[in-house]
C-alpha cells in the first residue's frame, strides 16, 4: 500500500495511490482522536481496520503533495555517519565533531540526533534558505522509516514488526551552523529543511535491506549507493531509539546518507539559490525541491 498526504484546495486529506493510474483516493477510516491524517489511518489499520474509500480517485497532479507525516508526536530521529565511506568524507571533512581522527570516522554504536519536525515540507516543496544564517547548505538523501506500533525496548529480531512503511527524505543541512554550535540540531531544523515523500510505502511491499538511493544536484550524479550498505541496519536502529524512548506510530527516523554530500569534495560543493535537488529510492519514488 502506498498513502500521501495531500492538499485540494483548502482542504487536506490521506489518500491510497496508484501508481500506474497516477491517482489517489481518499481514505475515510482513521483512529479518533488523532490529528494527523495518516497516523490516524496507520493506528486504525493495526487495530484491525479495514480501508474505507470516500469518493472516486482523483489524478495525482490535480493535488499538491504534503509531508506524509505532518504532525509526529516527536523530533525526527536521524542516525548520523551510517555509511562508511559518507563516514570517512565527513570526518575528514573538517565539519565532524563526533570523531577525534581518521581512526574513529566509523562509530561503533549508532550516533542519533534529530530534526524538529517544523523543517518537514513536501516532494515537490521549496526548501527556504535563511541567506546570512547560513551560507553553507548541504544535501543529504536518506531512506526514511515510519513506525507503526508504540513500543519500548524492542529487542532486533521483532523490529521489523514495528515498522509501517518507508519513505524518502533529504536531510538538509547547514554545515556552518553544525560547525559553529558544535552540535546538529540547529544546523539540521531550519524551516523546510527537511522535504519528505512523495509517499509512504508499506514495508510489506518493499525489502529495507536492498534498495537502491541516488542523488542529483542540477542534473549532476552526486550520490549512489544501497541500503545493504547501511552499517547499523534498520531492525538495529529502532531498538537502539527505541531502548530510550518510546516510539509511536508515525515516529519518522531517517537512517543516515551515503558518501557524495557537498562537504565530501574539495573544495565543497554547497547549495545555491535556485539549484535543483533530486532524491530517488527504489520502489518508493522520488522527490525534488528547489533551494530558494
Amino acid at each position: 500500500m502506498r498513502i500521501a498526504t495531500v492538499a485540494d484546495g483548502q482542504r487536506v486529506w490521506l489518500g491510497v495511490v496508484d501508481e500506474d493510474a497516477a491517482t489517489v483516493q481518499e481514505v475515510t477510516v482513521a483512529a479518533a482522536g488523532v490529528a494527523d491524517p495518516a497516523i490516524g489511518f496507520i493506528v486504525a489499520l493495526e487495530a484491525g481496520s479495514k480501508p474505507g474509500f470516500a469518493a472516486d480517485p482523483v489524478a495525482l497532479d490535480s493535488v499538491r503533495l504534503l509531508p506524509p507525516i505532518r504532525k509526529p508526536s516527536k523530533n525526527i530521529i536521524c542516525v548520523g555517519k551510517n555509511y562508511r565511506a559518507h563516514a570517512a568524507e565527513f570526518t575528514g571533512s573538517g565539519y565532524d565533531s563526533s570523531a577525534a581522527g581518521p581512526e574513529d570516522a566509523v562509530p561503533e554504536a549508532p550516533i542519533l540526533f534529530s530534526k524538529a519536525p517544523s523543517c518537514l515540507v513536501g516532494a515537490y516543496e521549496d526548501v527556504v534558505v535563511p541567506w546570512g544564517l547560513s551560507e553553507e547548505i548541504d544535501y543529504e538523501a536518506e531512506l526514511g522509516v515510519i513506525i507503526g506500533r508504540r513500543g519500548r525496548n524492542i529487542p532486533v529480531d521483532s523490529a521489523n514488526d514495528y515498522v509501517w512503511g518507508y519513505t524518502v527524505i533529504n536531510d538538509i543541512t547547514a554545515r556552518d551552523l553544525q560547525s559553529r554550535h558544535k552540535q546538529w540540531l540547529l544546523g539540521k531544523s531550519i524551516d523546510t529543511f527537511c522535504p519528505m515523500g512523495p509517499s509512504i510505502v508499506s514495508a510489506d511491499e518493499l525489502d529495507a535491506h536492498d534498495l537502491e538511493l541516488s542523488c542529483w544536484v542540477n542534473g549532476e550524479l552526486r550520490q549512489q549507493a544501497n541500503t545493504r550498505d547501511l552499517i547499523f541496519d534498520v531492525p538495529t536502529i529502532v531498538a537502539v531509539a527505541s531502548a530510550s524512548m518510546t516510539l509511536e506510530p508515525g515516529d519518522i527516523i531517517a537512517t543516515g546518507t551515503p558518501a557524495g554530500v557537498g562537504i565530501g569534495f574539495d573544495p565543497p560543493k554547497f547549495l545555491a539559490r535556485n539549484d535543483v535537488v533530486k532524491v530517488s529510492i527504489s520502489g518508493i519514488g522520488t522527490i525534488e525541491n528547489r533551494i530558494t
